[in-house]
């Protein structure tokens, strides 16, 4: 059954509405996307609609489907690569320009949410938002001490929406994965579920600001990134310094200031790796709206990490993993890529790895050594998805919010400086990551510092032995126990056996003598016959 229709026919409502149809020229998509077309023209909001030649159409449509609607639109507004200008315009206000709610609201939950009043909260608050995105908007504020900070409230009444359209996702994950192949293999179901949750927990900003503050504790007296302190928070307000920068997208503001764009681009990709491998802990919502750049100092300037809802972790294995199947592939040795992914638990039994590494080879291969403007990581990945999908390749969902990242660093890092070859600055960085990590003199220090647990766990190993011998003992008597019933039932057949042959063995002697017998004795034995058989049935 589909969940919430009344949630997707106004989906549908609004795409007609705004006539989303007329945002692409049929003849352009593949013929299963112009059904979707024809799908939005058939309804009658479609008919009378004058939204067809509004330039903002594709943003104001993407407003009013939702929060998930303008992640999307975030997500593309990265990919100049990949969307035309036109579009690409108005995917570009969702990142902090989406249709605020009014301010009265939001100095309603401020005061709820921090219990007091406005004015004793602060000397200052500007009704204005500064910002508004997705999932909470912006207004600036003065402290008592005269600090200048950003007000950050969540919208009103979106939780239920999310919810709702997580479960539609669900349920058209779940139906993907019955269809598709490949859709299995990424476990689609599965990322649809984590992502849920990653949107529900940026929906609580006391979380965001926990994260804020473990990201700015990584990176304190850093010269490549700042984070903003945090002053207050609870669920629906987060109040926090307020920084001066531009997103990294103004790269007008980097040349008129004198910025070394290229300098700036290695500083962003060494942030990225820096926060993947050393504090496995990354910034999983990368957009301009949430990556500014300090221009108080032009000659050392300094990205600025915003809005740390969205962060993502890896385990030690898959941080592992990783690193290592990027330096496979910056050193062209994809027969070990494929051992990598091997080990990794990835390949299933069977797999022509050979074939799966020439696969990889003629895929993967082109995309080294290359600069910036050169790659197509989003073209690539759906290439490495279509191998996955062929070869029955097992790639975990944790993966895939490092994936997202990767495609917005990607779109990023083509902007700000296109020429940047990311392998060569990339390789250094995780050749030293891999040889600490599997450094003798690390492993036995870790190995030090775990032997106070260990030891103390030990008072615990008796007890542990005693519950698993009598465990042992238990499941010993288990296995008796069904070993003898088995028995008697091999026991029970071999007796219907013998009674099933006897009766049978019976039954054509009597019909034997029936035949040549006269007619009375015929009918006895046919009696005889009958007793025989009510004697089977009953036993």
């Amino acid at each position: 059954m589909i969940p919430h229709l009344p949630r997707l026919l106004e989906l549908w409502r609004i795409a007609a509405h705004y006539r989303l149809d007329t945002l692409f020229a049929a003849e352009e998509l593949p013929e299963k996307a112009r059904h979707v077309l024809a799908i939005i023209r058939l309804h009658p909001a479609a008919w009378s609609s004058r939204e067809r030649k509004n330039p903002l159409k594709l943003k104001q449509a993407l407003e009013d489907m939702g929060p998930l609607a303008i992640k999307l639109g975030q997500l593309l507004s990265t990919r100049r690569d990949l969307i035309s200008p036109d579009i690409l315009t108005q995917l570009v206000l969702l990142q902090d320009r989406v249709k605020p709610f009014a301010s009265d609201l939001a100095r309603t939950r401020i005061q709820q949410a921090l219990k007091a009043d406005i004015d004793t909260l602060f000397a200052r608050f500007d009704e204005q938002p500064l910002a508004a995105a997705s999932v909470a908007q912006v207004h600036t504020a003065a402290l008592h001490d005269g600090r200048e900070v950003v007000v950050k409230v969540t919208r009103p009444d979106i939780r239920n929406q999310i919810l709702q359209d997580f479960e539609i996702l669900q349920w058209l994950g779940n139906l993907l994965e019955k269809r598709l192949e490949a859709a299995r293999a990424l476990h689609l179901s599965e990322i649809i579920q984590d992502y849920r949750q990653v949107i529900l927990n940026e929906l609580d900003l006391s979380l965001e600001a926990d994260n804020t503050r473990r990201m700015r504790h990584y990176f304190t007296g850093s010269t490549m990134m700042y984070v903003p302190k945090v002053y207050m928070d609870s669920q629906d307000v987060m109040v926090a310094e307020r920084i001066i920068g531009v997103p990294v997208s103004d790269t007008a503001t980097f040349d008129r200031l004198g910025m070394d764009r290229a300098d700036l681009a290695e500083k962003g990709l060494t942030i990225f790796f820096t926060q993947v491998f050393r504090d496995n802990f990354f910034h999983a919502d990368m957009h301009p709206g949430n990556v500014f750049v300090e221009t108080l100092n032009p000659v050392q300037p300094r990205f600025i990490a915003l809005d740390c809802a969205i962060m993502g972790e890896l385990s030690r294995h898959d941080q592992m993993t990783v690193a290592r199947m990027l330096l496979a592939v910056m050193n062209s040795d994809f027969m070990q890529l494929i051992q990598i992914v091997h080990q990794a638990g990835w390949i299933p039994p069977g797999t022509d790895q050979d074939a799966l590494a020439r696969e990889m080879r003629r895929t993967v291969g082109p995309m080294v050594s290359r600069p910036m403007h050169e790659l197509d990581f989003a073209g690539i990945l759906i290439q490495v998805m279509d191998i996955a999908r062929r070869f029955h390749l097992e790639i975990p969902p944790q993966l895939m919010l490092l994936l997202k990242t990767l495609v917005h660093v990607e779109g990023l890092g083509t902007d700000l400086y296109p020429q940047l070859d990311i392998w060569k600055l990339a390789k250094p960085i995780l050749t030293e990551w891999v040889k600490a990590q599997m450094n003798p003199q690390k492993n036995l220090k870790e190995l030090g510092q775990k032997i106070p647990d260990l030891l103390l766990g030990s008072q615990d190993l008796p007890t542990l032995m005693i519950d698993s011998l009598n465990g042992l003992k238990n499941q010993s008597a288990w296995h008796s126990k069904q070993l003898n019933e088995l028995q008697n039932l091999r026991l029970q057949m071999e007796h219907q056996q013998k009674r099933s042959w006897i009766f049978g063995s019976l039954m054509a002697i009597c019909l034997c003598i029936a035949i040549m017998s006269p007619w009375y004795i015929s009918i006895l034995l046919i009696l005889l016959a009958a007793l025989l058989a009510i004697w089977r049935i009953t036993k």
